[in-house]
């Protein structure tokens, strides 16, 4: 008797057993998708901010309109002659603007607004010596305020850090209810053929090929399963929007270029998960079949 047939008779073709792996597999592939792309994006982001932040700064200069123009050039001629600092460029009210209109909308009237002036700057790998830049910036230009983001770019770091924390429990936790799923369904499949087990016996089958032909059948179920959820996942995050041009903070969400790769992973995952769930159950229901 062929694997195939012993696979017919042990593993019934139809039931609930055979809709409970199956729809499970594809429901927690579906979210082990969503949980992987949330990790991918949480990567990103924490590279993102950490590469683009970390050998900048910006001195905000609020003063009086009749001396902004005297601290501007004053705060410039300090940082020109800062060691540490690379380059330094007055930030144009148009930047200005790009920057406010993502929370505030466009046409906005900064003629009417009094906004400090900004000036950006770009440090070397050792960077300057930052408490006596503020203390020289204070004295010579006291509107003048040194801010090398430290304060909130480390809090933003560690959030997407641990958002992709999250999201691996959450791979976890998926792959344990997955397998835990399968294993009651293996069970139940594998009980209610007590008597057909029995035959097998008596003609020959020995366990290990029993277990065999019943783990290729739910394995095969689960990977195919995994496989629609997957797709289907994959097909709503081709559906949603793209927001990151129009709100920037958005930008690399989800998958993008070669990250499409990693949702591929997750059928053949699937389908080890299975095997190795529904191999493990059936040696010990098959060790209770007398």
């Amino acid at each position: 008797m062929s694997t195939a047939q012993i696979s017919n008779l042990v593993v019934p073709g139809k039931g609930q057993s055979v809709w409970l792996v199956t729809l499970s597999a594809a429901a927690m592939a579906f979210l082990a998708v969503f949980a992987l792309a949330l990790s991918v994006t949480a990567s990103k982001l924490a590279h993102t901010w950490s590469a683009s932040l970390a050998q900048t700064a910006t001195v905000r200069i609020a003063a009086p309109p009749q001396e902004i123009e005297a601290q501007t050039e004053l705060v410039l001629e300090v940082l020109r002659t800062t060691p540490g600092i690379s380059a330094a460029r007055l930030m144009p009210v148009e930047d200005q603007a790009a920057l406010l209109e993502a929370w505030l909308g466009p046409d906005l009237p900064l003629d009417a607004l009094p906004l400090p002036r900004l000036v950006e700057l770009t440090e070397t790998a050792t960077g300057p010596d930052r408490q006596g830049l503020r203390l020289r910036l204070a004295a010579e230009a006291p509107g003048a305020v040194y801010d090398d983001h430290t304060r909130w770019r480390r809090p933003l770091v560690q959030a997407a850090s641990r958002l992709q924390g999250v999201a691996l429990v959450s791979l976890g936790l998926i792959g344990a209810v997955t397998a835990a799923i399968i294993a009651l369904a293996s069970s139940a499949a594998l009980s209610s053929n007590g008597q057909v087990i029995r035959v097998l016996r008596l003609v020959g089958a020995r366990d290990r090929f029993i277990a065999r032909a019943f783990v290729r059948r739910i394995s095969t179920r689960a990977f195919f399963g995994a496989l629609a959820g997957t797709a289907l996942a994959m097909l709503v995050m081709l559906a949603v929007p793209n927001v990151g041009q129009t709100v920037p903070v958005f930008e690399g969400i989800g998958f993008d270029g070669v990250n499409w790769l990693w949702p591929l992973a997750v059928p053949p995952l699937a389908m080890a998960l299975a095997w190795a769930s529904s191999m493990a159950t059936a040696f010990r229901v098959l060790r209770g079949v007398t």
